[in-house]
């Protein structure tokens, strides 16, 4: 049997979509293309925008015409809080919610052995969302240098604008040791980053004890923390995390508005002075700390101060790299019943401005950034432009220039570069040796 995945969102659902691959092909299947014609086709779904409930659908539908005769599994956060939606569709057989990825293979089996006609449903309330749910411990990832390690899951921040609290449940952290084993196996097959994921990842109970632990850890690997919320944490806590050697000089950071009314209306319980002092605490440490952040225009009530007010945060806290939403009313959140929505053209408006600066931002920081020596770990052979790619610990995409042949023997493995100029989405190396 053949089964074809394909992951909407974030590294969360990344994550999960491979312990499901390994799921499945641990049972004999073999995982094909999602271009592929197969007998299963799994669907892990996003929420977080309507755009992404959109895509969702789009993908469903997409995959059933490859084969009419196919099973089509749905799973994810848009089936979590829209499961009556995603089972009418014609489309879908099975619909799975969050909590129940772990049986998926199970569902799968028993719908093609039993023959069954109709959609299957298995989502359970957002009371029952109480345990953290193993997907199995993963071995690999389609990247073979950087791997995902989930640590958390779940929300109870309830941001106004948000419903992933209510696709993910409360809460819960993983077992610590689960999280170890799992690291020590991605280690031994090769794997040079790991980053540590969660819908909350601050929230883990257990963070400093897995950061501690991955500290000592035996091997060649450097760690990265996918995010942190400024709803959590705060200048004094990122300062406990200048003593791990390990740890990547960047962190996302996720801003959603640099106006303190607008902040308050999210429910985001900081102001914009207390997220720049974290940035201080970042910058003060390594002037170069990467800080990557998301942000939402158009939020109900944002009027042009409360955005010139963003745009004023993004050009202060030069960010590597700014995330831009236009605001998607998300039913069943506070936000969708609030007044003064703002309308789409000064949404798009908005948006636009905010991209422009973001990216004249990232332009910035790089150039703030030649002449330093950082660590690269390289990936991937860039053809077009006959380079070697990877990231420096803070998230600049780095460009060697060499020979493909030659480039083999980098793969893989860390190398200290000196950042030469802009150049593409990043900026060009030269490796540190050749300029001693």
């Amino acid at each position: 049997m053949k089964i074809a995945f394909h992951t909407l969102g974030c590294k969360v659902n990344q994550y999960e979509t491979e312990a499901m691959k390994e799921q499945f092909a641990s049972a004999g299947y073999e995982i094909v293309n999602e271009y592929d014609k197969a007998d299963v086709y799994l669907i892990n779904t996003c929420s977080v925008t309507g755009l992404a409930d959109r895509k969702s659908r789009q993908y469903i539908r997409k995959m059933k015409k490859k084969n009419p005769q196919a099973v089509v599994a749905v799973t994810g956060c848009y089936v979590q809080v829209s499961g009556d939606e995603v089972a009418a569709m014609d489309e879908v057989d099975i619909v799975a919610g969050t909590n129940e990825k772990n049986e998926i293979l199970n569902y799968v089996n028993q719908h093609i052995e039993n023959r069954s006609i109709g959609t299957e449903k298995h989502i359970l309330d957002y009371d029952q969302l109480t345990d953290f749910v193993e997907c199995g411990s993963i071995t690999s990832m389609e990247s073979r240098t950087r791997a995902y390690v989930k640590i958390q899951e779940g929300c109870n921040r309830f941001c106004s604008y948000c419903i992933i609290p209510f696709a993910r449940g409360p809460v819960r952290s993983r077992d610590v040791q689960a999280v170890m084993t799992e690291c020590e196996n991605l280690v031994k097959a090769g794997f040079k980053e790991l980053i540590l994921t969660g819908i909350n990842t601050a929230l883990c109970e257990h963070l400093d004890e897995i950061l501690d632990r991955l500290e000592k850890m035996p091997g060649d690997f450097r760690v990265r923390l996918s995010s942190l919320e400024p709803t959590v944490i705060n200048a004094e806590y990122v300062k406990g995390l200048f003593k791990y050697k390990r740890l990547c000089h960047h962190l996302h950071l996720s801003l959603q508005s640099g106006s303190d009314n607008v902040l308050k209306a999210m429910n985001r319980r900081y102001n914009r002075n207390e997220y720049l002092d974290i940035v201080k605490a970042l910058r003060e440490f390594d002037i170069h700390y990467g800080i990557t952040t998301d942000i939402i225009v158009g939020f109900p009530g944002e009027t042009e101060q409360d955005f010139e007010d963003t745009l004023d945060i993004v050009n202060r806290a030069g960010f590597g790299k700014v995330h831009a939403f236009k605001y998607s009313k998300r039913k069943g959140t506070a936000a969708c019943e609030m007044s003064n929505q703002v309308s789409p053209p000064v949404k798009k408006e908005r948006s636009i401005r905010l991209i422009e600066t973001g990216e004249r931002e990232s332009k910035l920081f790089i150039e703030s950034s030649i002449g330093d020596v950082r660590q690269v770990l390289f990936e991937e052979y860039d053809k077009e432009n006959q380079a070697l790619t990877g990231y420096t610990d803070n998230y600049i995409k780095a460009y060697l220039e060499i020979d493909e042949t030659e480039a083999e023997s980098y793969k893989n493995a860390f190398a200290d570069v000196k950042i030469e100029k802009i150049f593409a989405d990043g900026a060009q190396v030269v490796l540190k040796d050749k300029n001693d």
